[in-house]
């Protein structure tokens, strides 16, 4: 019963984070700006450690199953 709460969260974490990631690189390699107004370099490396952040969160929520 405790762990449906936990199953969620990470699921949740992961497809942010890969959906995060996926755009982020896409965006990058086609040289458009991951973020308007922004310098390109910081929008790009600060949406990376979202997303991987993002990614490690889901990881240790699933290993809590």
């Amino acid at each position: 019963m405790e762990s449906g709460p936990a199953i969620f969260a990470g699921a949740v974490f992961a497809l942010f984070g890969g959906a995060l990631l996926v755009w982020t690189v896409t965006r990058v390699r086609h040289g458009e700006p991951v973020a308007h107004g922004v310098n390109p370099v910081a929008s790009a490396a600060l949406a990376s450690l979202v997303s991987v952040i993002a990614l490690t969160l889901a990881a240790w929520c699933l290993t809590r199953v």
